[in-house]
């Protein structure tokens, strides 16, 4: 196939501020409820046939849809996912890594740490202490690849690692960079076919980016590619460099993971910003491939397609996130990804078309360049969708994005290049105020379904279930369970550090399991500071937990004994909470819902003093009241 250039398209209007968007989310949240769709849902029991119990890779599949067909959380269920327990995996430093789950063992990574964990109770099987052979410029790990029983993952010294998954003894040490140069493999390996796929990082440094594939049985190089062509190769004309500007490799890196689609040995790979970052009047023309998804021949690195999101970049736009694989309703091949600038994007994988592109953040100053005296842009140069990519609901036919939202001002400077040193070309400034929105998109016309402000940045990953739930977290330290219908946020939960890695589910034992990183102390203060922490919960509903609507009769004592202390025996007696015309107000999909994650002062009665079965009842009582 030859290279083809996709065509850039303007959007129609630059979203300049959210603020309609706050009100609407405002009304979601805010009142309890928005938890409209709720539905009390039968719970498979114990002995149930396995069903997804493992999350196999970082992003669950190669296609990267990171949905789960897991049903035992639903909106009605969310109050009996409870914590099973929590393990510290480093003393401090960061922790972005997605977790994986093979044969009821997690495998995980941080820094130079990898642990296999017992995915029921945390119980450590082996840790691997990585030395290394050089100085790191990141000492950042998001996460590994587990096939044929071993581990693979990247090192702060450019190095790929294969672990026995049994024991963690070192199979083979490949080196795949040049850390002298800033050159490192802080992303996530990818393993198919015999092969182990793994980008290089360090754009920032001027390094010059290329992703490589290694035999998986011995750690030796298969191929490569450049993602910053030089000489004779495709792309290397639209880099127009001043003749005496010593000016590195052009940056490039690609710092995440990848999708992959087996039946078309397509690999899809994201590429990072060029450098110097801010200084782009001293790297004229589109600068490819940065800030573009790539396609290669996952055998030979050849080649295939590519469509950049920002050319000539002067505000770090990376394509960070790995993007998804999915078809449409019209049977389109389609890839869905999510850059930096702000924005969504879906192409048709067979005409290279964009489909749809929908901001899911604060847009402006987008086709401005930093100056000397400095410009402000939004989203800021930490901003936009960072490491994790979008997520796939395919019941429900929702895109799910996270984004930071957080401007900043960019003032460019004449670039310096030292060998391994920064390469910014520039300074920068932040906006005191940031916060963080969830956007579901319809993933046929990339139409805004409904949009939460989070309340701060989102960059841990995103997980929908067929249980109608969507799994979230913060910086500021929040463990979000969302209706995947509506938004609304069904259980909040402080987890006691900043979220910024994986969170994954899976099930054993015929019960559903939620992992997820918390913890993390990352670049920019994003939010909540605590110790890397892994983090288990386990959602252990009692059986009654049907789709009985609930008898009104028997939820009328119910509400004598347990509530009417508070709302009165009429449910007038709490003004800010009268239940008087509750039917005309909420269903009683809703009521269901306010009783499981009630509003202060309430307290929470259930799980505990209030069975399932017992909040039917009382919200079959309450709907039939006047």
């Amino acid at each position: 196939m030859q290279p083809w250039h996709a065509t850039r398209s303007r959007p129609s209007a630059p979203l300049a501020a959210l603020a309609a968007l706050a009100a609407l989310v405002s009304a979601s949240q805010g009142d309890i409820a928005s938890a409209a769709g709720t539905k009390l849902a039968e719970v498979p029991p114990p002995d149930a046939a396995p069903v997804a119990a493992e999350w196999p890779m970082y992003n669950k599949d190669y296609h990267g849809q990171r949905y789960s067909e897991l049903k035992a959380v639903t909106p009605a269920t969310v109050g009996f996912l409870e914590e099973a327990c929590r393990i510290q995996v480093l003393p401090t430093g960061s922790f972005e890594a997605g977790p994986v789950v093979v044969d009821a063992v997690i495998y995980v990574s941080a820094g130079r740490r990898t642990l296999a964990l017992d995915a029921r109770n945390c119980s450590v099987r082996w840790t691997h202490d990585y030395r290394p052979d050089q100085r790191e410029p990141v000492p950042t790990n998001r996460g590994v690849a587990v096939m044929n029983g071993r581990v693979f993952r990247g090192t702060g010294d450019a190095r790929v690692i294969a672990l026995d998954a049994e024991t963690g003894r070192v199979v083979w040490k490949s080196v795949v960079g040049d850390p002298l140069r800033g050159e490192t493999t802080s992303g996530v390996p990818m393993a198919w076919n015999g092969l182990v796929y793994v980008g290089l990082a360090g754009g920032a440094l001027g390094i010059r980016g290329r992703i490589t594939a290694l035999d998986a049985a011995t750690g030796r190089e298969v191929w490569r590619f450049q993602t910053t062509p030089e000489g004779k190769q495709v792309g290397a004309d639209t880099w127009k460099w001043p003749k005496d500007l010593v000016h590195g490799g052009g940056g490039g890196g690609s710092w995440t993971s990848f999708a992959l689609d087996p039946a078309t040995r397509e690999l899809f790979v994201p590429v990072g910003s060029p450098a110097p970052v801010f200084a782009n009047s001293a790297r004229r023309g589109d600068n490819l491939f940065t800030n573009s998804l790539v396609v290669l021949d996952a055998l030979t690195g050849e080649l295939g397609w590519w469509y950049q999101l920002a050319p000539n970049d002067g505000r770090d736009y990376d394509l960070a996130a790995a993007p998804i694989l999915y078809h449409d309703d019209r049977q389109r091949s389609v890839v869905a990804f999510a850059g930096k600038n702000g924005y969504a994007y879906a192409l048709d994988r067979a005409t290279h078309a964009l489909l749809f592109r929908t901001p899911v953040t604060t847009i402006a100053n987008e086709h401005a360049s930093p100056t000397p005296e400095g410009v402000r842009f939004c989203p800021g140069m930490i901003g936009g969708t960072e490491w994790n990519g979008p997520a796939l609901d395919p019941a429900r036919k929702l895109l799910f994005v996270g984004a930071i939202d957080w401007c900043n001002v960019l003032k460019s400077e004449p670039p310096v290049y030292r060998v391994g040193a920064e390469y910014w070309g520039g300074t920068w400034s932040y906006d005191e105020k940031k916060t963080g929105w969830i956007t579901a998109i319809d993933r046929e016309t990339g139409a805004v379904r409904w949009r939460l402000d989070a309340g701060s940045p989102v960059v841990a990953a995103l997980t929908p279930t067929a249980g109608g739930v969507l799994f979230a977290g913060t910086t500021g330290g929040d463990f979000l369970v969302l209706d995947s219908s509506t938004g609304a946020v069904l259980r909040r939960l402080p987890t006691g550090g900043g979220m910024a890695g994986g969170i994954v589910t899976y099930q054993l034992d015929g019960r559903q399991h939620v992992a997820f990183a918390t913890g993390n102390v990352s670049r920019g203060a994003l939010g909540t500071v605590g110790a890397p922490t892994l983090v288990i919960l386990r959602a252990d509903p009692p059986a009654s937990a049907t789709r009985a609507r609930g008898d009104a009769a028997r939820g009328e004592a119910l509400f004598a004994s347990a509530c009417a202390s508070c709302h009165g025996e009429s449910g007038l007696s709490a003004a800010q909470n009268s239940l008087a015309g509750l039917s005309a107000r909420m269903s009683f999909d809703e009521t269901v819902a306010a009783i499981l994650e009630p509003r202060p002062p309430m307290p929470r009665l259930s799980p505990g003093q209030l069975s399932a079965q017992d909040v039917a009842d009382i919200a079959a009582y309450l709907q039939a009241a006047p």
